[in-house]
């Protein structure tokens, strides 16, 4: 009975991670790769400001046109 609660704990603790790895992933932009995606942003995506999840797929889905700075931020948030 106390093996059966130890695995069950065991595999929820699994499953609880693989739930947080994407979350992690979504990690809002520290100060300094917002400032590498300023000038991108103010030209590409102007009309998101102040909207951080539409920002965010507005730079990915425009990935091709940014500064190379700005596309390693991109890149490193997985866009």
């Amino acid at each position: 009975m106390k093996k059966s609660v130890k695995l069950s704990s065991a595999i929820a603790s699994v499953f609880l991670l693989a739930g947080l790895s994407p979350a992690m992933a979504q990690v809002a932009p520290s100060m300094q790769e917002k400032m590498a995606c300023r000038s991108d942003a103010e030209s590409l995506c102007s009309q998101f400001v102040g909207k951080p999840p539409q920002m965010q797929a507005c730079l990915r889905n425009n990935k091709a046109q940014l500064s190379v700075s700005c596309r390693k931020v991109v890149e490193a948030h997985g866009g």
